[in-house]
C-alpha cells in the first residue's frame, strides 16, 4: 500500500535510547519523532463511537483509534502516536499483509489508545 492520498500525517514517537542520571539511574532519552504521511485514521471500538467511560470517583476516558499506515511502516509496541494534537499509546502488536499469490500489499495496521481523566 502506498501513501493514501487524501490522508492524514501521523507522526511516530519513539522512545530514545535511554541515559543514567547523576545516580546511576536509566532515565529515558530524548524520544525520536518520525511523521507518517498518507495515513488513513479512523475510530476503534465495537460500538463504533470510539470511547468507553469508567467511573470510580473520577471520570476516566479511553478513546481508540485505528490507523493504518503504508506498508513498511516501522511502528512498535514500545511507540506513541500522534495525531492532531494527543499523543495516542500503541496498543498490543501493529500488523501488515502482503498476499502469497499476488504479492499486493495492504496497510500497517495499528491499535491506539488515549486516556484522559
Amino acid at each position: 500500500m502506498r501513501e493514501l492520498p487524501h490522508g492524514d500525517t501521523v507522526t511516530i514517537v519513539r522512545p530514545g535510547e535511554p541515559t543514567q542520571d547523576a545516580y546511576g539511574n536509566d532515565v529515558p532519552g530524548a524520544p525520536t519523532e518520525i511523521p507518517v504521511p498518507g495515513c488513513g485514521v479512523s475510530p476503534r471500538d465495537g460500538t463504533g463511537a470510539g470511547a468507553n467511560e469508567l467511573t470510580d470517583a473520577r471520570d476516566t476516558v479511553f478513546s481508540g483509534l485505528t490507523i493504518y499506515a503504508p506498508y513498511g511502516t516501522d511502528i512498535r509496541a514500545t511507540d506513541r502516536v500522534r495525531v492532531g494534537g494527543d499523543l495516542y499509546d500503541v496498543v498490543g502488536l501493529p500488523g501488515s499483509f502482503r498476499s502469497p499469490f499476488t504479492g499486493s500489499t495492504g496497510p500497517v495496521v495499528a491499535a491506539l489508545e488515549l486516556v484522559t481523566g
